[in-house]
């Protein structure tokens, strides 16, 4: 039958050349991966170019490149119009910790996802547009005079691989690095204490309080010894240590007796600080939780820490505090990234900013969060290191960078001529803190002077965690927050040690 021998042949060579298209689009990129591509690989193959993302072209969209994914950086980058500008992340961090809830985590009040919210969610533009990147790395070095950010990527582990430098060229750079937690030079604080600013952190102290629970209850082990395993010593009065001491005691009024009986009677938790409580706090408010700690089984210590052992902290009065958990939490101060940067300093060693947010000495650099500060010459004090400080610097920055990219000055050295606008202006909302046994504080003066509406209780609480939920950035760990507090409050938290 010619008529079928000539089907087939007409098949064959339909289905040869459909096969062939196929291959040919496989192994070409679609036209905004070979555009993103080629920005690294020119930046690579040409002689006496850097490995990295190179300057910006006039017909390109300027580049925003932030240092950080903290508050600060975070609602900077959720508020910035990415029809102006590329944006482009560099942090060691690739998600925000919602840290008010983060003491919460550390035993099982909530899951660790639900304090993280990722880079790719906060700015969606992040994981979508061509020209907008986020970089596993830290911040090594500025070049103010060539726009230029020098970065090294995180590696972990002795298996991984060796550590990449790179460059970034940037047409607006915010540096919103953070801080990291002070010790006042007491040696053995960062070998033997675990700190309370990240995911990580709150993984490692939920894990030791856990191992010392199941260790303590080995034959054999002295009863010296089970007490020192099950005594959590919080270093630091303020918010962060008394909320984690108020969800501690928590899990051992409501947990640890029932799902511990055998060792319940030598655990314990130890508060020291070696000024008042809560020092922000209204006086009233200060005593009320005082009370309250003692009442739930916080033993409350005035003392300064001199030195920091293994298995015990000495204080500057001599006296031997021994420890299962310490957990340390004494304030924050600018890390050595700042430090020795050469840009104009605050008091306090942040970055030195005016009042629109700028570092005065370089061009088109902004800095926001804990880690700038204002210069003297401005006459405002320094801002505290709080999380409402930075999320609203963020905002506010997030405007005037959209505001100057729409007249046409977002490229390098554009905006020297534009105007922009009001200064930034810090108006304190209040402060919350939780304490157990379903009770918290509110301070809503805005200084220690003013007065305003102070208030404590159930009611407080409940204040608390209905601002909380709502302030968590996506609905998504809206919903795992409430399901989590739903589910404790049924079944009570979940002492896995995974």
């Amino acid at each position: 039958m010619p008529w079928f021998r000539n089907f087939l042949q007409l098949s064959t060579s339909t289905i040869s050349r459909h096969s062939s298209l196929q291959r040919q689009a496989a192994l070409s990129p679609p036209p905004s991966l070979t555009h993103s591509v080629t920005r690294f690989i020119t930046t690579q193959s040409e002689p006496g170019r850097y490995a990295g993302l190179g300057p910006t072209k006039p017909d390109e969209k300027p580049r925003v490149v932030v240092v950080g994914s903290g508050w600060a950086g975070c609602r900077l980058m959720k508020g910035i119009d990415t029809s102006l500008y590329d944006v482009v992340c560099v942090s060691p961090r690739n998600h925000m910790v919602f840290t008010p809830l983060l003491a919460s985590t550390c035993v099982g009040t909530l899951e660790f996802r639900s304090v993280a919210e990722p880079i790719g969610r906060i700015q969606p533009a992040i994981s979508r547009e061509p020209g907008s990147y986020f970089f596993l790395a830290n911040c090594t070095g500025l070049d103010t005079d060539d726009h230029v950010v020098h970065c090294q990527t995180v590696t972990e582990g002795a298996d991984s691989l060796d550590p990449w430098n790179f460059k970034l060229s940037y047409d607006k750079l915010v540096i919103a690095a953070g801080s990291q937690p002070l010790t006042f030079g007491i040696k053995g604080v960062l070998e033997h204490a675990i700190f309370l600013r990240e995911v990580y952190h709150a993984q490692e102290i939920r894990r030791k309080l856990l191992l010392n629970l199941m260790l303590s209850d080995v034959p054999g082990v002295t009863e010296e010894e089970k007490s020192r395993l099950l005594h959590c010593v919080i270093v630091g009065g303020g918010p962060t240590g008394v909320e984690f001491s108020g969800e501690l005691s928590d899990f051992i009024i409501k947990d640890v007796h029932q799902r511990y009986a055998h060792v319940k009677d030598y655990i314990r938790v130890t508060l020291i600080e070696a000024n008042e409580i809560l020092s922000s706090f209204d006086d009233g408010l200060r005593k009320y939780a005082t009370k309250q700690l003692v009442k739930s089984g916080v033993r409350l210590v005035r003392g300064v820490v001199k030195d920091v052992l293994p298995q015990k902290i000495v204080l500057s009065d001599g006296t031997d505090v021994p420890y299962g958990l310490l957990v340390w939490s004494t304030g924050v101060g600018p890390s050595p990234f700042i430090k020795n940067l050469e840009l104009p300093k605050a008091p306090g060693g942040r970055i030195g900013v005016d009042e629109w947010l700028r570092v005065p000495s370089a061009q088109d650099v902004f800095s926001i969060g804990d880690c700038s500060g204002f210069l003297e010459s401005t006459g405002k004090p320094v801002l505290p290191a709080l999380a409402q400080v930075a999320e609203r610097q963020g905002k506010y920055l997030a405007n005037e960078l959209n505001r100057v990219g729409k007249a046409s000055g977002g490229h390098a050295n554009a905006a020297k001529d534009i105007d922009l606008g009001k200064p930034f202006v810090y108006k304190h909302l209040g402060s919350m803190a939780t304490i157990g046994r379903f009770k918290a504080l509110v301070d809503l003066r805005q200084s220690k002077e003013a007065k305003g509406v102070s208030m404590a209780g159930f009611v407080s609480w409940f204040i608390w965690r209905s601002a909380y939920l709502t302030r968590v950035l996506s609905w998504r760990n809206r919903f795992y927050v409430a399901i989590n507090w739903t589910t404790t409050f049924i079944f009570g938290r979940d002492i896995s040690r995974i």
